[in-house]
């Protein structure tokens, strides 16, 4: 009985065979080189490195105040007299827990907003041909080298004293101070430039037939934008919204100047938690590590869109 070309089977020759062998040698050769002993060591040496200062933070922030003045941290495996009255007196602080609720309403919508944007903007530099959009898209790049520093005082003078051109009031300002607009419009005016960047790059990887393809089914940029771009690159929005996140959380330049009051976010309350003369500094520790509770939850919720993120648009096929 004769086989059909069903039952044949499918092999590759010629140049096709040729690349899928070197592909395949090239995958072992890398595996075998991550997988040594060497690099085994290596990485061990680097984590181990990597979580001693923050292992001597922990052990600090559980240390009486009496010890911590007087000896280092490393002291604790000669002498084991660790107490938890640190944390107990940073949970007594009347503002803490208002505190973490004004970073939460602070960080959240902080990254919602600048990510909203420059998602838009990312695909209005990708696919929509416009006049002077490659001067436009190189000034974006630009505006990453300004120190954040140098914007601090323009934008405060704007948010207290309002914007007019011509004697006529474009923007009325904000009359109470310390409150969340102003942080919200100060965090996205910072990240976006850096944002509009990665989100770009992500963007563009995008073969140009999907696009073609849905603009011939008469799909227009706003179909194109929601049902296609923002599903194929929810792993970069997501990378982006942890480092944005986290940049939030744990600022406090910004919020020592437009933070104030009611509006405080937790870096703001620890630092004031130090007292006057830093007396009180060893409750800083434990403070840290109070703090930190809700970042690690962010991003171990976000770690695999995380990692996918920093991985795509690096390999193609």
């Amino acid at each position: 009985m004769s086989a059909t070309p069903v039952d044949l089977p499918v092999t590759r020759s010629g140049k096709g065979a040729i690349e899928a062998t070197d592909v395949r040698s090239v995958v072992k050769r890398t595996k075998r080189r991550l997988t040594s002993r060497g690099a085994t060591i290596a990485s061990l040496i680097i984590a181990l490195l990597w979580t001693i200062p923050t292992f001597g933070l922990f052990v600090t922030s559980l240390r009486p105040q009496s010890e911590v003045v007087r000896t280092g941290w490393w002291s604790v495996f000669v002498n084991w007299d660790l107490t938890i009255e640190n944390y107990q007196t940073v949970l007594a602080n009347d503002n803490l827990l208002a505190s973490l609720v004004n970073s939460v309403s602070i960080a959240l919508p902080a990254t919602v907003i600048p990510l909203v944007i420059a998602a838009m903007a990312a695909y209005a530099f990708a696919w929509i041909d416009f006049t002077g959009k490659d001067f436009l898209f190189v000034g974006v790049f630009a505006l990453q080298i300004v120190p954040i520093q140098m914007t601090l005082v323009p934008l405060l003078s704007l948010f207290s004293r309002g914007l007019y051109i011509n004697g006529y009031e474009v923007f009325e300002g904000f009359k109470d101070a310390g409150t969340y607009t102003q942080v919200w419009i100060a965090h996205s005016i910072f990240a976006l430039p850096l944002a509009i960047f990665l989100l770009h790059n992500f963007v563009t990887e995008i073969p140009r037939e999907v696009i073609e393809a849905a603009r011939v089914d008469g799909a227009g940029h706003g179909q194109i934008f929601f049902r296609i771009v923002v599903p194929l690159t929810v792993p970069a929005i997501a990378s982006f919204a942890i480092f944005q996140f986290l940049w939030v959380w744990n600022d406090l330049l910004v919020a020592l100047i437009f933070a104030s009051g009611k509006a405080s976010p937790i870096t703001r309350t620890l630092a004031e938690l130090t007292g006057e003369f830093g007396q009180n500094a060893y409750l800083l520790p434990a403070g840290a590590f109070i703090a930190m509770l809700i970042p690690l939850l962010v991003f171990f919720a976000l770690q695999r869109f995380f990692v996918r993120g920093l991985l795509a648009g690096s390999t193609k096929g």
